[in-house]
């Protein structure tokens, strides 16, 4: 059985919760810390938890934990998370690790340094639909990942602290950014450095500092390309979406919103809840089944504690959010100067350069004599059309067969 520090009574803390007191009974939150004593209260009656405090030091430092989960404002992450290593708990953090790459270096060589346990909650790696598809892609299905596009976008976010800019260290990127970069680099290949960035910015709705929209590209050392969409200004609901090319194949997942069950009222919903970010109770709406498993908690802290009791890594730690905090940066880089932009990373454990990256960036062409086989196709009325090179003039030929 794990006792559990909860740090945080928002939508996440609830979330969280919800999915660790029911994901596997043995597991309970032990004490859960609030910003607000009436915030903690309430939290702490509806979820049964034995005790609530509004003293950070005291809720990491509870003698009967043994696990403490963040699911603070950004700019309490660094702190809590050094106070978890320092008390030698194990400690897992929500997204993003950190406001800047710093940030996230320093949670990490804390926890680290302290030898203790470290996960970082990027739920949306572990969705029912990600995990099917990556086995897909790592079972060689699709061949060599080439382009990994992920969309996160909807209204804006529930808290106020979102809207800060000094408190979030961002806008749309560090709040869904984080999501779709590290969606695309389990699709790529964690093991395969980001190079550089380029990336598009811009307050287009909101009465803000921060960005509300953008747009960016992150190129892979092996020429793969992962890209991302975020917005706080987009209507309808939320919107989540991936799509993978590769050499031998493709993949389109729809994670949220149009996910297949879709229901028309005219009266609208008694409980007034149709599914995270939804715009409406009337009309067309898409309900999401399970919100706990279709975003991924379940598998995610099954994964967590999991690899906690069994001494091993969990799929995401903190050396992840470090390196999604690494590339943000050079996108908040990006948007300001119009240029591609270096992902600055003082750790880097993937693979090392690799000396022909530029030739195994594109796929051997297959061997016909003479030729190269640049593409083969059937054409309507049955015949083969062949697309051929000429190995020694470079010519560009087709042949029917």
């Amino acid at each position: 059985m794990r006792k559990i520090t909860m740090l945080g009574t928002g939508l996440i803390g609830n979330f969280y919760t919800q999915v660790l007191q029911g994901l596997r009974s043995r597991d309970r939150v032990h004490v859960v810390y609030s910003r607000s004593e009436e915030r903690g209260r309430e939290f702490a009656k509806r979820w049964n938890v034995p005790r609530y405090t509004t003293d950070l030091k005291d809720a990491i430092n509870d003698p009967e934990t043994d696990v403490v989960v963040i699911g603070l404002p950004n700019n309490l992450h660094k702190e809590a998370a050094l106070l978890a290593a320092k008390a030698g708990k194990a400690v897992l953090c929500t997204k993003p690790l950190g406001r800047t790459a710093a940030e996230a270096k320093a949670m990490l060589d804390a926890v680290e340094k302290a030898g203790v346990f470290h996960g970082y909650l990027e739920d949306l790696v572990y969705t029912p639909k990600m995990m099917k598809s990556l086995d897909f892609v790592r079972s060689g299905a699709i061949g060599r990942v080439l382009w990994a596009r992920s969309r996160e976008t909807h209204s804006g976010p529930h808290s106020a602290w979102f809207w800060d800019k000094d408190a979030s260290g961002g806008g749309a990127i560090i709040d869904l950014g984080c999501h779709c970069i590290e969606i695309a680099r389990n699709y790529i290949g964690k093991d395969v450095r980001p190079v550089e960035v380029m990336c598009w910015a811009d307050t287009q709705v909101h009465p803000i500092e921060a960005e509300d929209h953008s747009i960016g590209l992150v190129r892979y050392e092996n020429g793969a390309i992962g890209q991302f969409e975020v917005s706080w200004s987009f209507r309808g609901g939320m919107d989540l979406r991936d799509e993978v090319a590769g050499t031998e194949g493709t993949i389109w997942a729809n994670n949220f919103l149009r996910t297949g069950l879709e229901w028309f009222t005219a009266t609208g919903r008694s409980d007034g809840y149709v599914a995270e970010k939804a715009e409406g109770e009337k009309g067309w709406l898409f309900p999401v089944a399970d919100e706990t498993v279709d975003l991924g908690y379940v598998h995610m802290f099954t994964d967590m504690l999991n690899a906690l009791d069994e001494g091993r890594q969990p799929l995401e730690t903190f050396y992840d959010g470090y390196v999604v905090n690494a590339i943000i940066d050079a996108c908040y880089k990006s948007a300001k100067t119009k240029r591609w932009e270096p992902v600055k990373l003082a750790v880097w454990r993937g693979q090392g350069a690799t000396p022909n990256a530029a030739k195994s960036r594109a796929a051997a062409p297959k061997e016909d004599g003479k030729y190269q086989t640049i593409k083969r196709e059937k054409l309507p009325d049955g015949r083969v059309k062949l697309i051929l090179k000429d190995k020694k003039t470079g010519k560009v030929i087709e042949r029917v067969e």
